[in-house]
C-alpha cells in the first residue's frame, strides 16, 4: 500500500512540477504573479482534447503546447509589457480577470460537460512495480515530469538563451544596456511557461477529468510548490513538487482529515522556518 501511494504522489508531483515550473519561470523574469496560468493548463487541457478526438494523442501534446506559447507571447506583449510599471496588485487583477475570461471561453466552446481524455494506446498495459500492478501511463507522466525538470535546468545553465534569461532575471536594465533585446526574453520565457501549462494540462487529461474548473486545484497546489520552493526558484519548485506530491498522497490515506491542509501547514512552516522557501534568497 505504502509503495503506491509514493508512486502516485511522485506522479502528481511530476505534474506539478510540469506545472509550476512555468509559473516560476514567468515569476522569475517578469515578477508576474500569474494567475491566468490554471486557466492556460485547463485550455491546454481542452484543446488537447479535441486535437487528439481528430487525430491522437502524440499529435495533441504537440499541438497544445504551441497554441498556448503562442497565447503566452500574446499576454506578454499585450498584458504584462503594458502592465510592467504598475502596481502589481493590478497586474494581480487583470491576470484573475484573465482566468474568468477563458473559464467562460471554454464553457462557452465546449460547455459545462466533462470530458476524458482516453489512454495513448501505446502506453495502455499495466507494469509490475514491487509487486504492484501500476498504469504505464503513469510512469510516463514521471518520464515527462523528469525531462521537463532536466531539459529546464541545461537549458537555463548551458544555453546562450538561458544565460540571458538568468542576466534579465537579476537586472533587467543592465541586461538591455548590455544589447540584450529583453523582450524579447520576456516573450520567450512567458511563452515557454504558457506551454508548459498547456503540456501538464494535457499530460493530466488522461487520469484527471476534464471541467471549465480544473484549474482551481492545481493552480492552488502549483502557488503553494512555488512559495515553498523560493519565488522564482526552479530547483526548489522541483523539490517542492515531490514532496507535496508524496505529502498529498500519503495524507490522503493515513490522514485523510487534513490532508487537504497539510500542504498548507507545510507551507507555513517553511516561510516560518525560511521566509525565502527552500532555494530562495535574501532578498
Amino acid at each position: 500500500m505504502l509503495t503506491i501511494n509514493l508512486f502516485n504522489g511522485l506522479v502528481y508531483g511530476s505534474l506539478l512540477i510540469i506545472m509550476s515550473s512555468g509559473l516560476a519561470l514567468i515569476y522569475g523574469l517578469r515578477r508576474v504573479v500569474n494567475f491566468a496560468h490554471g486557466a492556460l493548463y485547463m485550455l491546454g487541457a481542452y484543446i488537447g482534447y479535441s486535437v487528439a478526438m481528430h487525430s491522437n494523442f502524440w499529435v495533441a501534446l504537440v499541438a497544445a503546447p504551441a497554441v498556448m506559447a503562442a497565447v503566452g507571447v500574446l499576454l506578454d506583449r499585450y498584458g504584462f509589457r503594458l502592465l510592467q510599471d504598475r502596481e502589481p496588485l493590478n497586474v494581480m487583477l487583470v491576470t484573475f480577470g484573465l482566468l474568468l475570461i477563458l473559464e467562460d471561453v471554454v464553457v462557452a466552446i465546449w460547455g459545462k460537460a466533462n470530458y476524458s481524455l482516453f489512454t495513448p494506446d501505446l502506453l495502455n498495459f499495466s507494469v509490475n512495480l514491487f509487486g504492484n500492478e501500476v498504469p504505464a501511463y503513469r510512469i510516463g507522466v514521471i518520464a515527462v515530469g523528469a525531462t521537463v525538470a532536466i531539459g529546464l535546468t541545461l537549458w537555463l545553465r548551458l544555453s546562450r538563451m538561458g544565460l540571458f534569461v538568468r542576466a534579465a532575471s537579476t537586472d533587467p536594465v543592465t541586461t538591455s544596456m548590455q544589447g540584450v533585446n529583453t523582450d524579447l526574453i520576456s516573450a520567450s520565457v512567458v511563452g515557454l511557461g504558457s506551454a508548459l501549462a498547456g503540456l501538464a494540462g494535457v499530460v493530466a487529461a488522461p487520469f484527471l477529468s476534464l471541467s471549465p474548473h480544473m484549474s482551481s486545484d492545481v493552480l492552488i497546489d502549483s502557488f503553494v510548490v512555488v512559495v515553498i520552493g523560493g519565488l522564482g526558484s526552479l530547483a526548489g519548485a522541483f523539490a517542492a513538487a515531490l514532496l507535496l506530491g508524496m505529502m498529498q498522497a500519503i495524507g490522503a490515506v493515513y490522514m485523510p482529515e487534513v490532508s487537504v491542509l497539510l500542504p498548507f501547514i507545510f507551507m507555513i512552516a517553511i516561510l516560518i522556518w525560511k521566509p525565502s522557501g527552500l532555494a530562495g534568497s535574501r532578498t
